[in-house]
């Protein structure tokens, strides 16, 4: 897989590029992403968060992620709680040879991260106490699994979302390492 990682200017760096990348090409990978897929990951703040959130979303205020798959659900994997419906026809282009598969892309914001982590509202739960890394980690996942058509409107595909999150984090609901 190919992930560029685009670092806002005066963003804190919480991680590492390359751990970055290695958590995202977990994500996708367990999302059924085809080898060899693009993605570009911004880590942003609250400001461009929010905007975006009011632009694409029609919500107020910043979010701690957005992720804007180019790609169907139907392109993935079907998963636990998914809307199972068939492909379309449109959903079965082919690239030219040589070309890679473009998924879209993610934006984070470490500003909202960090704040959640901090103020013990992390874990995706907005129960969790735990650091802003882990916290960046987590989103980081959260979107990967959005863009391979993973969803948390459903319940049952919420807790299996969750599930896998953990499960690639490594972690329980309260960030202790699991044995």
């Amino acid at each position: 897989m190919s992930v560029e990682v685009i670092t806002r200017p005066g963003v804190a760096r919480l991680l590492q590029e390359h751990e970055c990348v290695r958590i995202l090409e977990a994500a996708l990978r367990a999302g059924g992403a085809p080898p060899g897929a693009v993605v570009a990951l911004t880590l942003s703040d609250d400001a461009e968060l929010a905007r975006l959130n009011e632009q694409h979303m029609g919500k107020a205020g910043p979010t701690d992620v957005l992720s804007f798959p180019l790609l169907p659900p139907s392109r993935f994997p079907a998963h636990v709680g998914q809307d199972t419906a068939p492909p379309e026809a449109s959903d079965a282009f082919r690239l030219p040879p040589g070309e890679a598969l473009n998924l879209g892309d993610i934006i984070v914001s470490v500003e909202r991260a960090i704040a959640q982590a901090e103020s013990g509202a992390g874990g995706q739960t907005s129960d969790v106490r735990w650091s802003p890394a882990d916290e960046l980690r987590l989103l980081i996942t959260h979107g990967g699994l959005h863009l391979c058509g993973w969803d948390h409107a459903d319940p049952v595909e919420e807790a299996a979302m969750r599930a896998l999150e953990r499960q690639l984090l490594g972690t329980d609901v309260t960030g202790s390492d699991l044995e």
